[in-house]
């Protein structure tokens, strides 16, 4: 039985960080900057990607990792891209705690004077982080702490690390209604889904996980059915070797599958509460 180690503070590219490690060798680590993971070692392998050429200025939006996008998605608003909540320092106030197996971290960001220069809605918003053999699970919370109502889109933006994405196969979306942010095309998923060139699409969430396979390497991805869609993106080589915080190579080295809220912000009245997840475990 795998029993949690504990967990250390240090500095990643300068920023504070957490770290926890379980006794079989998984380990996670995030910053309090953005409430970002950026490191999930599971199975001896990395299993997620993050741009060496990402800015630590404790600023800038991180390439790579698991950004977590709030209180908007993309540009779909007056607010900056994805949100304000991944350029941010949040707090992590309390010890991980352990249960069984596994290790839990929960990382706070409240609205205050720097949030109100941005969006003038008062909130609590806590990232909890669930470490256990094999398997991570990322839970965003949002508590509306206003007197009006709350209305949000958001994302959990993880980046996959994949060995080539000329083998990678995603699988589990058949059926849904998809939608091509790229040709602004409707369709119906297939159930597998290859990768050429750039990929942007929007999916309705499945009710069953997705699996990727990767080479010989695999993970499920389950999410709350309280994140109405998925979005699978991939910046591909042109598109790529344009963004100036990726290598020319990067975009064959990843893959975006994302917990997601777009098309329809969720709506909480004064004092109530939502909460989504995404479950990443080594298949």
């Amino acid at each position: 039985m795998a029993e949690p180690l504990g967990h250390t503070s240090e500095l990643f590219h300068g920023l504070p960080s957490r770290i926890l490690t379980l006794a079989n060798g998984d380990r996670l680590q995030v910053l309090l900057h953005g409430a970002q993971v950026v490191s999930w070692v599971a199975g001896g392998r990395e299993r997620l990607y993050l741009s060496p050429r990402s800015r630590f200025d404790g600023r800038s939006a991180i390439r790579g990792g698991v950004p977590v996008c709030f209180p908007q998605f993309n540009q779909r608003g007056s607010l900056p891209k994805h949100g304000f909540a991944r350029n941010l320092a949040w707090e992590s106030g309390t010890p991980p705690t352990v249960s069984g197996k596994g290790v839990r971290l929960t990382l706070n960001l409240r609205s205050g004077t720097t949030t109100q220069e941005f969006w003038p809605q008062a909130f609590e918003a806590g990232l909890a982080l669930d470490l256990r053999p094999g398997s991570l699970q990322i839970s965003l919370d949002v508590r509306n702490a206003d007197e009006t109502p709350l209305c949000f889109t958001g994302a959990l933006h993880t980046y996959l690390a994949v060995d080539d994405m000329a083998g990678v196969e995603l699988s589990g979306l058949g059926g849904s209604a998809e939608w091509d942010a790229l040709t602004d095309r409707r369709a119906v998923a297939g159930d597998r889904l290859r990768f050429v060139g750039e990929f942007d699409r929007v999916y309705a969430a499945a009710t069953r996980p997705l699996q990727l396979r990767d080479g010989n390497h695999g993970l499920t991805i389950a999410q709350s059915a309280s994140w109405a869609e998925t979005v699978v993106w991939n910046p591909g080589p042109d598109k790529g070797a344009a963004l100036p915080d990726l290598p020319a190579d990067g975009y064959a080295r990843l893959l975006c599958v994302e917990a997601a809220q777009v098309s329809q912000a969720i709506t909480l009245a004064p004092g109530a509460r939502w909460q989504g997840w995404q479950r990443l475990s080594v298949a």
